[in-house]
């Protein structure tokens, strides 16, 4: 009975020094140092929101966690979106634009010629 609990214990110690040697070489697993409690480091502008915005935004840990690959993946999807409708309403924008500097005789003519 004593050398089935001697055997026990050496386990169980052996255990404990393989598991703190694990969590001393290779830490809690995360990339980013801990946020203070409280502290959020998701933030994006109110306005003139644009790609480099979106691709900077800093989801906080949690228990359970997330798939950064997925997010990411997210992420660089609609950062591009967002830049890719910004570019179509500026040059919708300049069309506008041009269209309103032409002359109103321009169009007269046209009709005239008919």
């Amino acid at each position: 009975m004593t050398t089935a609990l001697i055997y026990l214990l050496v386990v169980l110690l052996v255990a404990a020094v393989v598991f703190l040697l694990a969590s001393l070489v290779f830490g809690r697993g995360e990339e980013l140092a801990p946020l203070p409690p409280g502290s959020s480091p998701t933030r994006l502008p109110a306005d003139d929101l644009t790609g480099a915005d979106v691709a900077a935004v800093k989801f906080q840990l949690t228990a359970r966690g997330y798939k950064m690959s997925e997010v990411d993946w997210v992420i660089a999807r609609l950062g591009g979106e967002i830049d890719d409708l910004r570019g179509r309403v500026a040059e919708l924008e300049a069309r506008l634009e041009g269209r309103a500097q032409q002359p109103a005789g321009g169009s007269a003519t046209g009709g005239q010629a008919q």
